[in-house]
């Protein structure tokens, strides 16, 4: 049940069915010259709406901002604060409680730490607020990485390589556009920099040559399973 294309009897007679909603969370943020901006929202929606043809369960619009630390310098990237990712999460979530939500997937399609912690903060402020409300928050990068983990070749692919260019391949072809290089980033340890660009020039992470649509499909499978059986396993868990 895909929120955003509901109407409020439609959305009344969903909650009958469930009441576990699943809220994509992206960025807008570079991933090298040959993917979109929307990278890693549209990948999060995608399983989402997967999902939703497989069980009955609510879809929430997508969030397409999040932390964006390591790529902030990389033309086109547009980052948002943790303090304003957590209320903007916690704002949404408590919007679908009121309206008799209570279990919440927060599936995040971008990565970084600092936004994914972010994420944790809110939902552990959430579950201080609400005793009756379960939420979990998952990367789907990870998912990707776990589930495919026998489809990947490229050790230590992250960012615009292997995964997420094939995952892209397979979704959105009409949006990868010519080829990137093999790029594997080394920031100064333990060291703050201001030009961030300038240890990651191309902003890949990984191998996007051993991409491939099929591999996409495959990986896409996989998650949606994974997600699949991470429902089941909410919606029974018991303090």
């Amino acid at each position: 049940m895909i929120i955003e294309d509901m109407t409020m009897p439609e959305f009344v007679a969903g909650l009958e069915k469930t009441r576990t909603v699943y809220i994509p969370i992206g960025s807008t943020e570079e991933h090298g010259p040959h993917l979109p901006l929307s990278t890693d929202t549209l990948q999060a929606v995608s399983v989402g709406r997967r999902l939703a043809e497989r069980r009955c369960i609510f879809v929430a619009p997508a969030i397409p901002y999040g932390v964006c630390r390591s790529t902030c310098c990389h033309p086109g990237t547009l980052s948002i604060t943790t303090q304003t990712l957590k209320a903007l999460v916690r704002d949404v979530v408590v919007s679908l409680y009121r309206h008799g939500l209570r279990n919440f997937i927060l599936l995040t399609g971008h990565a970084g730490g600092t936004h994914s912690a972010a994420l944790i903060d809110a939902g552990e402020e959430l579950l201080e607020r609400f005793n009756d409300l379960k939420i979990a928050v998952l990367t789907e990068y990870q998912l990707a990485a776990e589930e495919g983990r026998g489809l990947i070749e490229t050790e230590g692919d992250s960012h615009a390589g292997e995964i997420e260019t094939s995952r892209m391949l397979h979704s959105h072809p009409h949006l990868v556009r010519g080829d990137a290089a093999r790029e594997f980033p080394r920031f100064p340890k333990g060291i703050l920099v201001r030009d961030k660009r300038k240890f990651w020039q191309g902003g890949v992470w990984g191998d996007p040559g051993k991409a491939s649509a099929e591999k996409g499909l495959r990986i896409e499978e996989l998650v949606v399973s994974a997600l699949d059986r991470f429902v089941d396993h909410l919606e029974s868990w018991v303090e």
